[in-house]
């Protein structure tokens, strides 16, 4: 764009933004090509948005958005409150791209009670407000089945899908299916239950649907009363079952308190990165949860938890046809909401409802987590590197890692190995194994310098990249002798960190540094975990390489050694024989027959010599 033009630009802008006027509303940002980009809302509109003019504007994505601003309009309303429910409806309407996105992940079921002369209640994910009611959506899915099946069993609501009213009953159209008489369903299609009953119960089971027990208990209860008054006292008793039941589920339920009636709880969760928020919602009446939800929301430009909360909280009380006159949150909101009081707690009853709203809220980024690491492992990869950077302070995550291991038998037969892990995953063709050459006897720390050593400076030499974070499986005694041949031999510095063992040989702790100190780690988290499974596979290595020699060399000292008995011939003897004790205890006659007279007289020659 031309100066000139932009001159004009800047100039049409600020004319629109000085004329209008100061009262709440919602304003709408275009671009060139005739698109809503960004959709805001303002107690006072004019204040509002000149605020994205001025020059002391620090986001650098405001400044990306008012860059593409061509035009501006907005929609003056009366309330606060009207202006945070019409900027959701223009967010839904638009999509503009630079507002916080909503994420509904996947559909959650709700419950519908449908708008028949006898209701049916069962559990949905598809909404139409034509057929009937709907209570939800249920982020918990467990929960809801338990109250459908609490339902079915007290009120015993029809399950059929046929279109019932009361003339057609009368003309005898239907006839009793199997679930009557597995006493499932009292057959109002054949008139054995009246409507009036059968409504009836369809209204109690609303009732706790929303979370109103106690005033279905207390109904039963003087229903109760009256049975046994007028000496009805099978039906007194059917429902002295019925209020059982309903008091068995509530014992199920999380009880806050018997004084909190009808509140709203807000909490609001970041994931790591601040760019997502999950915004949980609860629901207390009469001091129990009878919902809870938590929604996802991806910030688009660095929105403060203050400004998603406002703009959150009516469309989450609208979504679940809240009237509740007090909500609870856990920072101050600027935004009010008519009759609506906010309030933080300190301590208290309503205190722990925010610590269990903030509690679910923290466990579904947790769930959510596992499912986008499910879908892209490397995401959990790069999440624990990122994780081991975070612990052990250091520069660049650590992509390429390497641990070593010795193993012999008191100084016998003694190897290394050396695995390799390249974002977190085992790189197998760069493992190596090391015959140790110049130690004597079992001296590990000599082990490991030697092999270190060598490892080290061939790379070096080949200009193979080094790692980023070496691993000892040892404590702070291995970590010295690497660092002596890194830094005071090679001359080159690597990152070093050492697997310790309680005296219970279980590894127990993660050091770092020099001196080496203890890094707080939980032994029961998911990146020390992956940190000991490092430490299984090089032992595992070095211990399978020391037995695959050992088991060489003991079957070379019998018959190797033989002078005249090439690898062929011990080939068609171990065959035949099946082992070196049979071979040498074979007679002369039977190495013939296999390997020839000639050898086999040297073989027996070997073997009495021998003895």
């Amino acid at each position: 764009m031309k100066n000139i033009e932009k001159e004009q630009l800047a100039a049409r802008l600020k004319n629109i933004v000085l004329n209008m006027p100061e009262q709440p509303g919602s304003y709408q940002f275009w671009d060139e090509n005739e698109t809503i980009i960004y959709v805001g809302k303002a107690k006072k509109l004019k204040s509002r948005v000149s605020t994205y003019f001025h020059k002391e504007v620090d986001r650098f994505k405001t400044k990306v958005l008012v860059s593409k601003i061509r035009n501006i309009t907005y929609t003056v309303v009366n309330t606060e409150e009207d202006a945070l429910l019409l900027e959701n409806n223009l967010i839904k309407k638009y999509n503009p791209k630079y507002n916080v996105l909503l994420k509904d992940g996947k559909t959650y079921p709700s419950i519908c009670i449908t708008n028949e002369p006898f209701p049916r209640i069962f559990k949905t994910r598809n909404i139409n407000k034509k057929w009937g009611s709907y209570y939800g959506p249920y982020s918990h899915v467990a929960p809801m089945l338990v109250m459908l099946e609490l339902i079915k069993k007290i009120f015993k609501p029809r399950s059929c899908n046929m279109p019932m009213n009361e003339e057609r009953i009368k003309e005898g159209k239907y006839k009793t299916c199997l679930k009557y008489h597995l006493h499932i369903c009292d057959a109002p299609c054949v008139g054995k239950q009246s409507k009036e009953e059968y409504n009836e119960n369809i209204k109690k089971a609303r009732e706790i649907i929303k979370g109103n027990t106690r005033d279905v208990i207390r109904q039963l209860q003087q229903d109760m009363m009256n049975k046994a008054a007028e000496l009805k006292f099978e039906e007194a008793e059917h429902i002295k079952q019925q209020i059982i039941l309903i008091e068995n589920y509530c014992a199920k339920s999380e009880v806050v308190s018997h004084t909190i009636n009808n509140v709203d709880v807000f909490s609001i969760t970041n994931d790591d990165h601040n760019a997502t928020a999950f915004i949980n919602y609860m629901h207390v009446t009469n001091g129990s949860i009878n919902q809870a939800f938590t929604i996802e929301y991806k910030r688009k430009l660095e929105e403060s938890d203050q400004e998603l909360l406002a703009m959150a909280i009516p469309e989450i009380r609208k979504r679940f046809k809240s009237t509740a006159k007090e909500v609870i949150v856990p920072i101050e909101i600027e935004w009010k909401l008519e009759g609506v009081e906010f309030f933080i707690p300190q301590r208290g009853d309503k205190r722990h409802l925010l610590d269990l709203s903030e509690m679910n809220g923290k466990q579904y980024k947790v769930d959510r987590l596992k499912q986008m690491e499910k879908l892209n492992p490397e995401q959990r990869n790069t999440r624990l590197m990122k994780e081991l950077q975070t612990a052990l302070k250091m520069d660049k995550m650590p992509y390429h890692i390497e641990c070593f291991d010795n193993s012999n038998i008191s100084g016998t037969d003694a190897v290394a190995g050396c695995v390799v892990f390249k974002g977190m995953k085992p790189s197998k063709k760069d493992y190596r194994k090391y015959n140790i050459k110049t130690v004597v006897g079992p001296d590990d720390y000599a082990s490991m310098r030697e092999v270190v050593k060598r490892r080290y400076s061939r790379m070096m030499e080949e200009g193979t990249p080094l790692p980023d974070l070496i691993i000892t499986d040892g404590g702070k005694g291995q970590m010295e002798v690497v660092r002596q041949v890194l830094e005071d031999e090679l001359n080159i510095n690597i990152n070093i960190a050492g697997l310790a063992k309680d005296d219970k040989h279980r590894t127990n702790e993660l050091l770092y540094g020099f001196p080496p100190v203890v890094i707080g780690m939980k032994t029961d988290s998911e990146l020390f975990h992956i940190l000991t499974q490092i430490q299984d596979e090089v032992h595992r290595y070095a211990i399978t390489f020391h037995r695959d020699k050992r088991s060489k060399n003991a079957l070379k000292s019998e018959i190797d050694d033989i002078k005249g008995i090439g690898p062929k011939t011990k080939e068609v003897l171990m065959a035949k024989f099946k082992s070196v004790k049979r071979i040498k205890n074979a007679s002369l006659e039977e190495l013939t027959d296999a390997i020839g007279q000639a050898k086999a007289i040297i073989i027996q020659q070997h073997f009495h010599n021998a003895d």
